[in-house]
């Protein structure tokens, strides 16, 4: 992947969030200062133009995942359901805390709960996009055993995105934990295949094989950094490409 491939700037957007995004430093529940400062970053990209998705992580709330681990009371399928209860708790706060700033929105959920909800139908959210509203993606696809990062690449390929934008905490793709290794190399631009073949932990392996498939980019970057959001929807370098 040479300069001259990197985009100067992105038409319709995939970002995701994780739930660390509504509570920071490890806590669980939903941080009100959290969540206004992520929905200040995110109206501040709606108001220029670019049509955003976010789909809403929920770990925050419960990790379906590990709920279940060690228990034989609660199946891992019902963990992993209440684990998109909890993406829905997120998507309404980030919808009041958006609108709150004046940004249209619409939730859009993978399990249908219309009393507050949207049901996710493709051509339905890609209208809302072109009308300039700020689209909120929860729970998933819907299924048990299915992570939000395939969510997330899955919803990309759906709404025609031209880049999945994953936030995390860290400044992008290292060679080992950075938290743990102070040495850990920060890569700048990785291939899907190298992703895949050295196990980066970027997104897992059917995230990477959608994204791959359908020739849709990645950016792993810091959103605790201020403007970083804006920066990796303008197409400026900002933590690790992920692409061919």
């Amino acid at each position: 992947m040479t300069d001259s491939d990197q985009p100067q700037g992105y038409r319709r957007v995939l970002l995701k969030i994780s739930g660390e995004g509504f509570s920071s430093g490890g806590a669980t529940g939903v941080n009100v200062a959290d969540v206004a400062k992520l929905a200040g970053q995110l109206a501040e990209i709606a108001t220029s133009g670019t049509q955003l998705a976010v789909v809403v992580g929920g770990g925050n709330i419960i990790r379906g995942a590990r709920f279940s681990a060690g228990t034989e009371m609660i199946q891992e399928a019902t963990a992993h359901y209440m684990g998109m209860l909890g993406t829905v708790i997120n998507g309404l706060a980030l919808q009041d805390a958006l609108e709150n700033i004046g940004c249209e929105t619409r939730l859009m959920t993978a399990i249908r709960m219309d009393g507050f909800a949207e049901p996710f139908i493709r051509r339905r959210c890609t209208r809302h996009l072109e009308h300039g509203r700020v689209v909120i993606l929860a729970c998933g696809t819907g299924n048990p055993f299915v992570t939000t990062d395939t969510a997330a690449a899955l919803r990309a390929c759906e709404i025609g995105a031209d880049i999945v934008l994953k936030a995390t905490r860290v400044d992008g793709v290292y060679s080992d934990d950075p938290e743990k290794n102070p040495h850990a190399v920060l890569y700048e631009r990785l291939s899907y295949k190298e992703v895949i073949s050295d196990k980066l932990a970027v997104m897992d392996v059917t995230a990477i094989g959608l994204c791959m498939e359908n020739n849709i980019p990645i950016v792993v970057f810091n959103y605790l950094k201020e403007g970083n959001i804006a920066r990796a929807v303008a197409g400026e370098r900002v933590g690790t490409l992920v692409g061919d």
